[in-house]
């Protein structure tokens, strides 16, 4: 059974850094690309980065290029997302996902996600 366990998030201050966990079970992560996600209140949910499966190559949404780098470990199978110079606007529910392939769509395998939240 796929699981998949986000951790790592809070409450910080404008320009903060936060890091993010995603433990995965169930399958053999390396198999798959792997992808962060927020969705905020109100908003359609949004791929922020994404990572192919042995880390070489990444890609990540405008909003969050350089101040956001995603990275895994496939023997830990846990993906990661460091956020540093956070800004109130990164606020939001950030979830982890395999993707079917590089342009692939995420899989319906959702976790409950780790709340970030970023004040001004």
């Amino acid at each position: 059974q796929v699981q998949l366990v986000e951790s790592g998030g809070g409450m910080v201050e404008s320009g903060g850094s936060l890091r993010l966990s995603c433990a995965a079970s169930g399958f053999t992560l390396k198999t798959y690309v792997m992808g962060w996600y927020r969705q905020a209140p109100g908003k359609e949910r949004e791929r922020v980065a994404r990572i192919e499966n042995f880390g070489v190559g990444t890609n990540y949404a405008e909003s969050v290029k350089g101040r956001f780098k995603i990275s895994r470990d496939n023997v830990k199978n846990t993906v990661y997302l460091q956020m540093n110079s956070l800004k109130p606007e990164d606020t939001a529910m950030y979830y982890c996902n395999m993707l079917t392939s590089w342009n692939g769509d995420p899989s319906d395998s959702w976790g409950q996600g780790t709340q970030v939240t970023v004040s001004s």
